[in-house]
């Protein structure tokens, strides 16, 4: 790995975080595969966490982000919260 170049990432802006974690979230429920295309278990878990790690943002950052930002962080949350609902109703049966 020494011998591979660095890879230049772009700029971080809030839209590109909380993505993020939204993506990390959904490979967590099985929703989306894994950046490696491993088939990872199903992990509530760390789902939820991310959840509400965006819940966490979405009230801290109220009357800080502008329209599109705001819109993405609540339809994110919302989205992922159906879809670990439905991941915990598979899950138990």
């Amino acid at each position: 790995m020494a011998d591979e170049p660095p890879v230049a990432l772009g700029p971080v802006d809030f839209s590109t975080h909380i993505l993020s974690l939204a993506s990390t979230a959904l490979i967590a429920l099985r929703k989306m595969p894994a950046p490696d295309g491993a088939d990872l278990p199903l992990d509530l878990e760390t789902a939820r966490h991310l959840i509400d790690v965006l819940g966490m943002l979405e009230q801290k950052t109220k009357g800080n982000l502008d329209e599109a930002e705001r819109k993405l962080l609540g339809s994110l949350i919302y989205d992922l919260r159906v879809a670990y609902v439905d991941a915990e109703k598979g899950a138990r049966g």
